[in-house]
């Protein structure tokens, strides 16, 4: 396995080990340890971060020297789901003007008060 490649790829996103680990499943020291090779993540671990970084495995496994093609696997909601508290890779535009960080900051904390207001009415 090439581990320059998993910190490449995570340092290219500009991703946190922290925000990798979260969206892998795993604890940020077995994400870590991937990266600095005292860990050997299971199949089942490559194929997620293959996924995540929207790469191949060959790729990860230092078999080829290009990213190569990625197929989103079936019913992935990779391509569906955003999470708004990670939005450095997007702009983001309503009516055709672009937000800035502090609007999209200012709608995420709209939206947790929003639902921190409606719990109370759905336990009644």
């Amino acid at each position: 396995m090439n581990l320059n490649r998993l910190m490449a790829l995570r340092k290219e996103r500009n991703w946190s080990l922290q925000y990798v680990s979260d969206q892998l499943g795993m604890a940020k020291s077995t994400y870590a340890g991937y990266e600095s090779g005292y860990r050997r993540p299971s199949l089942e671990a490559i194929a997620a971060m293959a996924d995540l970084f929207h790469t191949s495995v060959d790729y990860i496994l230092g078999r080829v020297d290009e990213p190569g093609t990625y197929t989103e696997p079936p019913n992935s909601q990779a391509e569906k789901m955003i999470d708004l508290n990670h939005l450095t890779n997007y702009t983001l535009s309503v009516d055709g003007r672009v937000l800035s960080e502090e609007e999209i900051r200012q709608f995420v904390a709209f939206i947790k008060t929003k639902w921190e207001l409606e719990q109370p009415a759905r336990s009644k």
